[in-house]
């Protein structure tokens, strides 16, 4: 029985093996440089589809929910031309040999009273399936399918478990101590691909989503995703130093731009978009979603700053400077009239042009609209509260009541803001 067995699953393994479909190799990593971009279009394209599940797990963690679907019936896949990833592979073979092992497992203990019988007949099998699985987790570079697979094994357990049949409880866990280092060493891989990353090569004169970033949301949101029902901390552990690799190689993208503005408004749209994919996968982000919420939080107050200052800097620099200062200090300067008239008419003659470029700016600049109304938005509300503090030393300073004509009511701003607040 040991030989037939034996002669079975490795003739189902070869059956298999026709049908395995490659989808990464060792080159895909998330900080390798995209070479579509030299290829023609049609190659571009072509390849675009071939890698879409390189990093992103689409629809791959479906078979989770058919755990127990029958095993492949090889001829008939092979017939219709299927080809599937190793993890579906995997499944199959793993259902195949649950079911003979309880088959035998039960028979063993009723006929002869024990089960070491079962241990003698399946010795053979288990080496030839070990054998295989050596061979190709060899040469896997697939850490999604790797992480399906540890999921699968894991629902292989619990089946067996309910089954109350334990004679596979060691081989399960010879299967796990085979490939959680395996997917380790590819993880790493990935990880030390985003920290030793070319800039300079990676670097292109474009302040929408790149595209290594968007590989580093696909890639991170997948693996939540597996991890949503399994809480594995060492997972979150390795995601949180792929995080930060992510965003240390963004922030050095970043630099390459010249402009201070063009910095920040490269470091939102990234930051941007991979929100809009972790949230995608409508998954809990957890930590990693939380620090880029802070990050495009603070990146996007850096940016309103900015988007202010180029259009308001008098403005600005009179509020932070003089209208700070306590009226009641004995070493303040009161606040003249000459200070604030120029101030007040220059707003006066120009805000609602300058209001009009600042949305202009936000349309052209920012991949997502919703996130930029989000900023025009904060930059319009912060105007509001840099004028109102003019308008407070406007009332305070002598001579201000002449300068009446000059001042823009509140309420004008305020109605401003609501009209660009109704375009999303």
């Amino acid at each position: 029985m040991n030989k037939v067995y034996s002669t079975h699953f490795r003739t189902y393994i070869q059956a298999l093996e026709k049908l395995q479909l490659d989808i990464v190799t060792r080159n895909d990593l998330l900080g390798v440089e995209d070479s579509r971009s030299t290829g023609l279009f049609s190659r571009g394209r072509e390849s675009l589809k071939n890698r879409s599940a390189v990093f992103a797990l689409g629809d791959r963690a479906n078979m989770l929910k058919e755990i127990d679907q029958p095993a492949i019936i090889p001829h008939i896949a092979e017939a219709g031309g299927s080809k599937y990833t190793y993890e579906i592979l995997f499944r199959s073979l793993h259902k195949l040999l649950m079911d003979t092992a309880t088959s035998e497992y039960l028979f063993c203990y009723n006929f002869f009273g024990e089960d070491a019988v079962f241990n003698e007949i399946f010795a053979g099998p288990f080496a030839v399936i070990d054998e295989h699985l050596n061979a190709v987790l060899t040469n896997c570079y697939d850490a999604i399918g790797l992480m399906i697979i540890i999921r699968v094994t894991y629902q292989h357990q619990l089946i067996m478990s309910r089954r109350r049949i334990p004679c596979l409880d060691s081989y399960f866990d010879k299967v796990n101590i085979l490939v959680w280092p395996r997917f380790k060493m590819v993880f790493d891989m990935h990880l030390n691909s985003l920290r030793t990353a070319n800039v300079r090569t990676l670097w292109e004169d474009d302040v929408h989503p790149h595209y290594v970033m968007r590989r580093y949301a696909e890639f991170s949101a997948s693996l939540l995703q597996l991890n949503t029902e399994h809480g594995d901390n060492q997972l979150e552990l390795n995601l949180e130093r792929l995080r930060v690799a992510a965003d240390d190689l963004l922030v050095k993208l970043a630099r390459m731009f010249r402009k201070q503005k063009q910095q920040t408004i490269f470091l939102i749209n990234n930051y941007d978009m991979v929100l809009a994919v972790l949230k995608e996968a409508s998954t809990d982000g957890g930590k990693t979603q939380q620090q880029f919420e802070e990050l495009l939080k603070s990146s996007s107050t850096v940016f309103v700053e900015e988007l202010l200052r180029e259009h308001f800097l008098p403005l600005i620099s009179f509020v932070k400077t003089r209208a700070g200062e306590d009226a009641g200090s004995s070493s303040a300067q009161p606040i003249t009239v000459e200070e604030v008239e120029p101030l007040g008419k220059d707003f006066a003659n120009r805000w609602k042009e300058a209001i009009e470029l600042m949305h202009k700016d936000v349309i052209t600049s920012f991949s997502n609209f919703v996130c930029g109304m989000e900023i025009l938005r904060a930059a319009l509300t912060q105007l509001l509260l840099y004028y109102t503090r003019l308008s407070d030393c406007l009332k305070r300073v002598g001579g201000g009541t002449s300068l009446g004509k000059d001042v823009v009511s509140i309420s004008s701003i305020m109605y401003e803001i609501k009209k660009y607040s109704r375009t999303f």
